[in-house]
């Protein structure tokens, strides 16, 4: 069963920990800095919300929903200004694995397909993720999971692949 759980101030360690995996590290930026921005996040200073998802009671990873409303006056749109080319109403979603060992088992997509359904119940229909075009093992897992590169994005977006959720429910 997979279940999410806000990040608290007592899992910053343990996500340092994560982020300073060579798998984490070859997509993610510095350990440290990231786990500020986590920080921020459970400080209420950045309105993305950071969650540790569990397999079958076990942490297994970090996800994060955010919003690109609240991220088209940040530093983060200067350095990605893709995000003004973004439905307002969109939210995003990142999120890796903690473990190597778990890589290329389908847990990422599961995790992802459960996270999208809480996003939708939440009531959001515009879900993007934005992985590294190179980082293919993401990739793959995230098109398993539903989502489609948006083809008005394709090229514009430098070191990030735009990809949408497609909503497939009461479509037959």
């Amino acid at each position: 069963m997979i279940t999410f759980r806000p990040v608290t101030h007592e899992d910053l360690p343990t996500l340092e920990i994560w982020m300073a995996r060579p798998h984490w590290r070859k997509w993610w930026g510095e350990p440290i800095e990231e786990s500020g921005y986590v920080r921020e996040m459970v400080e209420g200073r950045d309105t993305t919300l950071p969650f540790i998802f569990r397999l079958d009671g076990l942490d297994k990873g970090y996800i994060q929903v955010w919003y690109v409303k609240d991220q088209l006056e940040t530093d983060f749109a200067k350095d990605y200004p893709w995000l003004n080319l973004l439905p307002h109403e969109a939210v995003g979603v990142d999120l890796s694995i903690a473990d190597e060992e778990d890589l290329s088992k389908g847990i990422g997509t599961r995790v992802l397909q459960a996270f999208v359904r809480k996003l939708r119940q939440d009531g959001y229909d515009r879900i993007i993720i934005d992985p590294d075009p190179a980082n293919q093992r993401a990739v793959k897992a995230y098109r398993k999971a539903g989502f489609r590169e948006i083809p008005d994005l394709l090229g514009k977006t430098d070191d990030s692949l735009l990809m949408e959720h497609m909503n497939t429910e009461g479509v037959s």
